[in-house]
């Protein structure tokens, strides 16, 4: 068996994929909101650095002797000590940890979210992350295009969800400061991945325990986003944790990250979009089996 560990330093969570080949053999997300108060200061706390650390040594772990990779995304690429960041998370971890680029994030991303896919069919992928949103268009596995949106679940709360539960002007706000303009294009498949679809897709199926192969494809139409939009804004964040499917965690951010998804498929309109598992994680992964 040869093991790849793959993991991802995200603005909200922190995640590890460990695979064999297309075959997972274990999974861990933890929310850690590395990119808090970044959008305001600029840097990474000191905080929320060591509860990344934290987590990153508990996954040190379970990697043992397999093959590591790790990469950064948004908060880190953000942040004026980012950099000094990366050097503590290799200490920790004892393998390189990278600091992506919007290409390299765009054509991971890509990869993981096609990676079941043989069709000729055009995909758009949508990675709703903490500090910004990837949109990614290609075919048979080649990016055709991508960018990446300075909106994120975690930057919007801070600057415009304050009360609890938001008023309706805090919400009016949010969505006007994420109106996209986004390049046109016909998209034939919208793949949405990472927190917030996959908490969405188990809030519609109920789920009172995570299912990846429930959540894996399960289609969030454009009326059922909007709903759940609808109802868990109008919750005090004590009552959101509570709802069913959703992991209290994600309760902070989930109305934010629902609007930007909602967002997308408005500019594209789209019919809905399907909620995937394999998101950069296996981008990673497969790209570091590829290497050995």
């Amino acid at each position: 068996m040869t093991l790849v560990a793959a993991v991802d330093i995200g603005t909200n969570s922190t995640r590890l994929l460990i695979a064999d080949g297309a075959r997972e053999v274990a999974r861990e997300s933890l929310v850690t909101r590395l990119g808090e108060g970044v959008d305001r200061s600029g840097r990474l706390g000191e905080d929320a650095q060591h509860r990344v650390l934290d987590v990153l040594a508990g996954f040190r772990e379970q990697i043992g002797d397999a093959r590591g990779a790790a990469v950064m995304t948004s908060a880190v690429r953000d942040a004026a000590n980012g950099a000094e960041f990366a050097r503590r998370v290799e200490d920790v971890l004892g393998f390189e940890a990278r600091v992506l680029s919007g290409d390299e994030e765009a054509r991971l991303t890509f990869a993981g979210a096609t990676s079941l896919r043989h069709g000729t069919e055009r995909v758009l992928v949508i990675d709703v992350g903490g500090g910004s949103t990837e949109l990614v268009l290609g075919r048979a596995g080649e990016v055709s295009w991508h960018t990446s949106l300075q909106v994120g679940v975690v930057r919007h709360s801070e600057r415009h969800l304050h009360s609890d539960p938001p008023t309706a002007a805090e919400l009016d706000a949010l969505r006007e400061d994420m109106r996209l303009d986004v390049p046109a294009a016909t998209v034939d498949v919208a793949i949405a991945v990472a927190g917030t679809p996959t908490q969405a897709a188990a809030i519609d199926l109920g789920l009172t325990g995570y299912d990846p192969e429930r959540i894996e494809g399960h289609v969030l139409t454009a009326q059922t986003l909007a709903e759940q939009l609808d109802r868990l804004a109008a919750l005090p964040l004590t009552e959101r944790r509570n709802v069913r499917g959703l992991d209290p965690a994600r309760a902070p951010v989930i109305v934010a990250g629902i609007a930007i998804l909602l967002e997308v498929v408005r500019c594209y309109g789209l019919p809905g979009v399907e909620a995937s598992e394999r998101d950069i994680l296996w981008g990673l992964a497969l790209s570091t089996t590829s290497q050995m």
